[in-house]
């Protein structure tokens, strides 16, 4: 971090605005944005030709496998590939083996990312229908927020008791993030599925078993009772355009309670299943077209307010399983994130301000992460250098994802990432992830109740 940079002659993409500007990079942190900037002794000069310079991504929903499925990722392997797609800083989510669902473990995997993580991390906590008092406890310092799985999950993290949900959301001192599904509907879905296909269910029937109104009814759970105790709600990958008239348009400054649309729900609908299989098998289901159009309208109106990814890495050989309830859901996302957010601005559908306000300064907001998020003289110098008319070619070969395969292979998208920066140091060259060791937990600033 005591490496100096300038990089000269960029397009700042920041808070709304275009600027022709350089940057000094010092000592971890912006230090100064003006023209003109004479670099000092021994810095390194990067000019940027005109390209845009981006905050550095911040991804607050991904599935980095570590500890004990790390046969699909880890935290070495997964924050490089989102390094190398414009990602700096990740919040990763509890549903490891063990979980993270206390204290303990909490602190297990802040110490091991620090001693392999390439981008900035945090790591929520995880609710279960008996670790209220552990919620109570949290040191809001100490997390991003508190994840509660409101529909299926793995392990003991489902929680569906209804007094334990009140006392979170009465209770929980950090924000909380829902995965919201209604698992008694998506059970008697499940249900009516085997009895008409037996063992054989197709994948195509994945949109009807993770059914809309499935979603509907657990978001609109969350969002009453975030509204009766006062919490700090954030809901996540939100997939049906129903769902959207439970949250209000607008900007995000002063909201209580936020929502966000992940970038797969805005590339794929239910019609390719029959192209894609299990690949594009993900919880909350990729769901229709008009959904997807009531996604991107609602990130246009600011009903959504953050972009994320969910990352979540299965293997090919998992992925190729032809048993529909032992086919894993989940797709590897971080190394194409930025480049298939921008491919919809090529296409029309989203402009570039709202991209970047979604992916890195309402991220930043709504997790009161501390000096990052914008381009900004004393702000953490997280930095992403990008070419909007470069072209990046999605290939097996380029995956850094431990699981080795994209959901885009074969695309061909009209942007590319030239530079990262993280904390100062270069960490993406446009062509490899360099070692950097400039990687920091993040700091939270966790607005009181």
């Amino acid at each position: 971090m005591n490496q100096t940079t300038v990089i000269r002659n960029a397009k700042l993409v920041n808070e709304g605005q275009v600027t022709e500007s350089d940057v000094l990079l010092k000592s971890g942190r912006i230090e100064k944005i003006a023209s003109d900037i004479q670099a000092p002794p021994g810095a390194e000069v990067v000019d940027a030709k005109g390209r845009h310079l981006l905050p550095g991504i911040i991804d607050d929903q991904v599935h980095f496998r570590e500890p004990g499925l790390t046969h699909k990722g880890d935290f070495y392997s997964e924050s490089r590939a989102a390094v190398a797609g414009g990602i700096t800083s990740y919040m990763e989510m509890p549903n490891s083996n063990p979980p993270t669902t206390d204290a303990e473990q909490l602190e297990w995997k802040y110490a091991r990312a620090a001693q392999t993580s390439g981008a900035n991390f945090a790591f929520y906590f995880g609710a279960t229908n008996d670790n209220i008092e552990d919620i109570r406890r949290l040191d809001p310092g100490a997390t991003c927020g508190v994840k509660i799985f409101m529909g299926a999950s793995t392990g003991n993290m489902l929680v569906d008791d209804k007094s334990t949900l009140v006392a979170i959301f009465r209770d929980s001192p950090v924000p909380i993030a829902t995965h919201c599904e209604s698992t008694p509907m998506i059970q008697a879905n499940i249900d009516r599925a085997m009895a008409k296909y037996g063992n054989k269910i197709p994948v195509t029937e994945h949109a009807n078993i993770r059914s809309a109104e499935a979603c509907y009814a657990s978001s609109e759970l969350a969002v009453a009772l975030a509204k009766k105790y006062g919490a700090h709600l954030h809901v996540l990958h939100l997939t049906t355009a129903r769902e959207m008239e439970l949250f209000d348009p607008g900007p995000m400054d002063g909201k209580q309670i936020t929502a966000e649309a992940c970038v797969h729900f805005l590339h794929f609908d239910e019609s390719q299943y029959a192209q894609y299989g299990n690949r594009i098998k993900c919880n909350p289901a990729i769901k229709t077209r008009a959904d997807q159009q009531g996604l991107l309208q609602a990130i246009r109106d600011g009903r959504l307010d953050i972009i994320a990814t969910d990352h979540a890495p299965h293997t090919v050989e998992e992925k190729a399983s032809d048993d529909y309830m032992a086919a894993p859901a989940g797709l590897p996302l971080v190394q194409d994130f930025l480049v298939a957010a921008l491919e919809l601005v090529h296409e029309g559908k989203l402009d570039l301000h709202t991209v970047v306000r979604g992916m890195t300064h309402n991220p930043a907001k709504r997790f009161s992460v501390i000096d990052r998020g914008f381009i900004r003289e004393g702000y953490y110098a997280d930095l992403v250098l990008v070419d909007m008319d470069g072209t990046t070619e999605v290939t097996r070969e380029r995956v850094l994802s431990k699981c080795g395969w994209s959901p885009f292979e074969g695309r061909r998208f009209n942007s590319r990432v030239d530079g990262v920066w993280v904390n100062g140091a270069l960490a993406f060259d446009g062509t490899q992830v360099i070692e950097h060791g400039a990687a920091m937990r993040l700091q939270f600033n966790h607005k009181p109740r």
